[in-house]
Order: C-alpha cells, then sequence, then structure tokens
C-alpha cells in the first residue's frame, strides 16, 4: 500500500468537503491513491454532500423517542420541508435517536463518531443519505434523560417544536394525564427554568437594576421605587419559572400547585425534576428563495 501522510488526509478533505476520517478511509481503499480516494467519495455520496455545507438547513423535525427509563429529544435538521416531511428523512431521524438511546453520548460530536455498525459512524451514515436525499442534513442537538420515575414527551405539529420533561413519579394513568398537561402547558409558555432556584444572581440583579431604573425613570420615590421592583420581580418569575408559571387551563392555579394537586390524588410524591424544549431552526438564519426557486429544488429531490 502506498505511503500517505496526515497533509494528504487535510488536502483530501480540503478538496471534497468530507470528514477526515471519511478521507483517511477513503485513502486507505484507494491504496493512497489520491484521485482514487476522491473518486470513492464521490461513488459514497460524501464528495456530494459536502458541496451541500454551504446550504443552510432550517427545516427538519425535533423528534422524540423514549425507551423504559430513558427518553431522548432530538432536533435534526435538512434544507426544505418537502424532504423533512419525506419517510427516508424520518427514518434517518429516529435511526440517530435510537443511536443516541444506546450509545448515549455526551455530545453531537461524541454522537456522529459513534459506530452504527459495519464500520460505519453516525456522521459516514449521514453523509451516505445526504447523496440520496440531496440536501445537507445535520443534526443540531439532543437531550438525553436517564429517570427514576418516568419521562413525558410532546411533539408539536409534526415536529416543529418538542417538549421532554422528566417526573419523578408513579407510572399511573393519572400521573401520565398529569405529566402530558404540562408538556401542553411547557409547550404553549416556553419557560426559561424549572424554579425561581435557577436563576442565577447575575441574571436577578442584572433584572432588578433594569427595573429599578425603569421605575426610578417615572419619578417614583426610591422607597416606593423598591417595592414596585419586588412586585415587578415576581412577575418575572412567573413568566420565566415553569413552576411560577399559571396553569393554561386554569390560571387560578400555578404549576407547582397543580403538581401538588397531583401528588395528593396520587397519594405520592410527583415532582417535575427537569424539562427541555427545542423549537425547530430556532436561531438559524433561514435563507429567503422566491416561488420558482423552492419548487425546482422540490421537483430535484423527487427525483432523486
Amino acid at each position: 500500500m502506498a505511503e500517505f501522510t496526515a497533509k494528504d488526509v487535510m488536502k483530501l478533505r480540503e478538496q471534497t468537503g468530507a470528514g477526515m476520517m471519511d478521507c483517511k478511509r477513503a485513502l486507505v481503499d484507494a491504496d493512497g491513491d489520491f484521485e482514487k480516494a476522491a473518486d470513492l467519495l464521490r461513488e459514497r455520496g460524501i464528495a456530494k454532500a459536502a458541496k451541500r455545507a454551504s446550504k443552510i438547513a432550517a427545516e427538519g423535525v425535533v423528534f422524540a423517542l423514549v425507551e423504559g427509563k430513558k427518553g431522548v429529544l432530538v432536533e435534526v435538521n435538512c434544507e426544505s420541508d418537502f424532504v423533512a416531511n419525506g419517510e427516508k428523512f424520518r427514518s434517518l431521524v429516529e435511526l440517530i435517536a435510537k443511536q443516541i438511546l444506546s450509545t448515549e453520548p455526551q455530545d453531537v460530536a461524541a454522537l456522529l463518531a459513534s459506530d452504527m455498525g459495519g464500520g460505519k459512524t453516525v456522521e459516514t451514515y449521514i453523509s451516505e443519505q445526504i447523496g440520496v436525499i440531496g440536501e445537507k442534513i445535520s443534526v443540531r442537538r439532543f437531550t438525553l434523560y436517564k429517570t427514576e420515575g418516568f419521562i413525558e414527551t410532546y411533539i408539536h405539529m409534526g415536529g416543529t417544536m418538542g417538549v421532554m420533561l422528566d417526573f419523578h413519579a408513579p407510572e399511573t394513568a393519572e400521573t401520565k394525564a398529569l405529566a402530558h398537561d404540562v408538556a401542553l402547558h411547557t409547550a404553549f409558555s416556553k419557560p426559561a427554568y424549572l424554579a425561581k432556584s435557577e436563576v442565577s444572581a447575575e441574571t436577578l440583579e442584572k433584572e432588578k437594576t433594569i427595573l429599578m431604573q425603569e421605575v426610578m425613570n417615572e419619578g417614583k420615590p426610591q422607597a416606593i421605587a423598591e417595592k414596585i421592583v419586588i412586585g415587578k420581580l415576581n412577575k418575572f418569575y412567573e413568566e420565566n419559572c415553569l413552576l411560577e408559571q399559571k396553569f393554561i387551563k386554569d390560571d387560578k392555579i400555578t404549576i407547582a400547585q397543580l403538581l401538588a394537586q397531583g401528588a395528593k390524588a396520587a397519594g405520592a410524591p410527583v415532582e417535575l425534576a427537569r424539562f427541555v424544549f427545542f423549537v425547530r431552526g430556532e436561531g438559524i438564519e433561514k435563507k429567503s428563495e422566491d416561488l420558482s426557486e423552492e419548487v425546482a429544488k422540490q421537483v430535484e429531490a423527487a427525483r432523486k
């Protein structure tokens, strides 16, 4: 076998845009022949995938999967809703979720490097699927929970948003119904924190400073301003902390009070230990396209 160096791997990566491990594997399979390795990457769909690296993947789905005491919420992005709603993409997302549950990676990088069997990493598998599907696909983020109680999930409108809750409670029909209500509420209210205790001292001090200046600008005396700020901080907690929020189905009680009612009915503690929600494409700048470009793209995707 012909020798090749790390510089050769880097050069191949720069030329094709493929991942480092894919380039190294191609050079090994090509006995060090650079051009043959580049051709192998194209044949495997990996170089084709790299050509789409500049595309913006703001569509896709948020997907949840629960198996026993483990659950995962994952966001996988693509370029168009046409592909996002397709069976191939949905199957890919489910496989990725199962891989997360089975390998328990620490982050996306570890997930992409994990072995799917047959000598393929998740990164290689996704690259191959990009070649088949014809759009950039990326795993943006995921959260994995392992629980002592049970996990509740809610996916909104086919994957535009997803919620996952970790409940420390006996799993009964009643507590599951309660958890479902809290999941729906979370999707609606999008809280920043679970409880007051999670708000950092820095965040709280900044909020106090802003509120105090706001009230003082209204001409209020210092003593009165301080009392007004306390009231406004309570409003801040109510708006941003899940347990302090008014329940969307009954605004006479908070989520904390709802859980207390659930615990009383169950005759056992009911605690919401943590939560997470993803809004698909949140924070990703989506490239604007005119209608003719969108139609042309979807027609091309359909031919793949």
